[in-house]
């Protein structure tokens, strides 16, 4: 019976945009709480001294970092959800970013100075938001770790095959066939064919000062 291979590609195991999902989304839990340790609930969107590790922080942008370590650990359930979560890091914090670089007058032009600064933004909250967008997008463009599979499938009803003087052996391709001999004729023909082979000389050989009679 005649059978087809199929391969196909498929991602292999635990992707790494998921490892990094995971570790992205766990450090942002764990900053955006200790964050409201320092800070508490009140003034949720004031501009309170409150700094942790350099950054600036009050309850509104805790909460930006509890949300974001929450996707970043359900988000990377699978390779395909790790790399969504990898864009929303590039554009929200890319958005976030460039909102910094205004607030702190690292850009002149500011179109939404009206809104002040609810995040409590200073330069380094805009070097780590920076940082995680370009991480984000790393994460979203990631290779994923492939593995072909191979399957076997049925091509149909099985065929006959003809005798071949250099046949193949199916399953040891290294054992030589012998060719078929091809019949002709009635059976007593072959019969006659193949006795005839092994028939002695009716001839003798004369030897010198031997005579037949």
């Amino acid at each position: 019976m005649s059978r087809s291979e199929q391969a196909r590609v498929r991602a292999a195991g635990f992707q790494p945009v998921q490892v990094l999902a995971a570790l992205v989304g766990l450090v942002y839990l764990v900053i955006g709480i200790i964050g409201f340790v320092r800070t508490g609930f009140g003034d949720f969107t004031g501009n309170p001294d409150h700094m942790l590790m350099g950054f600036m922080i009050n309850p509104l942008h805790n909460l930006v970092h509890v949300v974001v370590g929450v996707l970043g650990l359900l988000f990377a359930a699978s390779s395909a959800s790790a790399r969504t979560f990898g864009w929303i890091l590039f554009i929200g914090f890319g958005l976030v970013t460039i909102w910094g670089l205004m607030i702190t007058g690292v850009i002149a032009s500011n179109p939404v100075s009206g809104l002040g600064n609810p995040l409590n933004l200073n330069a380094a909250d805009n070097w780590l938001h920076g940082a995680s967008a370009v991480l984000g997008l790393i994460m979203a463009v990631m290779p994923a770790r492939k593995k072909v599979h191979v399957e076997s499938t049925d091509s149909g009803a099985a065929t006959m095959q003809q005798p071949m003087a250099t046949g193949d052996v199916p399953g040891n391709a290294d054992v030589p066939t012998r060719p078929v001999p091809q019949q002709t004729g009635s059976p007593e023909a072959a019969a006659q064919q193949q006795t005839g082979r092994h028939r002695p000389s009716r001839w003798r050989m004369h030897r010198p000062g031997h005579t037949t009679h």
